[in-house]
């Protein structure tokens, strides 16, 4: 399953010109836009959605579905609208609120579990050890953070700055025949068997991985963007010495030859280094 929240009041950006004199300029701008419209009451919301791919169908797509580069085509996998998000309230104290916030998609509510993804798994232990370091080991005792119903976890304990009674004098761990606790019935969850092989893994780029971002491409033209797009990626590679930027515009071809074309017209009309010498250019083998 992948999740997609999608704002209601649309999507509108500004151009690379005017987000970096904005961030320059103005770098809380978001911030206090966001700000404002909820103090005056209008509230941004988004559509909460979820697409969903039976297991069996993971075995024979054409891409990897855990592949980030990759997205499950909406045409075969539509977007399901589950519910709506809406920030209301503005936090009373930036810092307590805000700062001292810590998210961890390891913190699920019953009946919702992880799926193999391999980024997902890594975050599920990264993100709870990075707020453990950042706020400390009893971050989840904060109210930003503490759970609305008790949890009972006696393997959680001690650790700087307890200061909820700490079990008192409860044994270390559950099932204890000194303090027998009544447990309740965890939800069940799905669990997917995985088929595959363990063997050498080549990272070679396929015919499959130009369909997507060919199918972008098209969207783009259709949607008037295209000429951003290419404004904004020439712009980015406008600082490499030419033959980094031969290369990647051999990249670009491969989405299709019009986007190495029309980059390679609007780096010619906007050149930032002209014939640097590569032996001149500083590289780790140099340090």
């Amino acid at each position: 399953m992948k999740w997609h929240f999608k704002p209601t009041a649309g999507i509108k950006n500004f151009t690379g010109e005017e987000g970096s004199r904005i961030a320059g300029e103005d770098p809380d701008y978001h911030v206090r836009d966001m700000f404002n419209a909820i103090a005056q009451g209008n509230y941004p919301s988004w559509i909460v959605n979820i697409q969903v791919m039976d297991p069996k169908d993971a075995e024979t797509v054409p891409y990897d579905i855990f592949d980030d580069t990759k997205i499950w085509p909406h045409k075969d996998y539509p977007l399901q609208p589950i519910g709506k998000m809406t920030l209301n309230r503005n936090p009373s104290n930036y810092f307590q609120d805000v700062e001292q916030a810590a998210f961890s998609p390891s913190t699920m509510v019953p009946g919702i579990g992880p799926s193999a993804d391999i980024m997902l798994q890594a975050r599920m232990f990264s993100y709870p050890d990075a707020q453990r370091y950042r706020v400390g080991a009893n971050y989840q005792q904060l109210p930003c953070n503490a759970a609305h119903s008790s949890v009972y976890s006696p393997y959680q304990r001690d650790g700087p700055a307890r200061f909820d009674g700490n079990y008192g004098s409860d044994p270390d761990y559950v099932r204890s025949s000194f303090r027998p606790i009544k447990e309740i019935k965890p939800t069940d969850v799905s669990f997917n068997e995985w088929h595959g092989h363990v063997q050498q893994y080549s990272s070679e780029v396929t015919d499959e991985d130009w369909v997507q971002p060919r199918e972008l491409w098209r969207i783009f033209k259709e949607e008037k963007s295209d000429e951003d797009f290419i404004h904004n990626v020439s712009m980015h590679m406008s600082g490499a010495i030419k033959q980094v930027q031969d290369k990647a515009i051999e990249v670009w071809g491969k989405v299709d030859p019009e986007i190495s074309q029309r980059i390679r017209k609007t780096l010619d009309e906007h050149p930032k280094i002209k014939d640097a010498d590569p032996n001149h250019i500083w590289t780790p083998s140099q340090s």
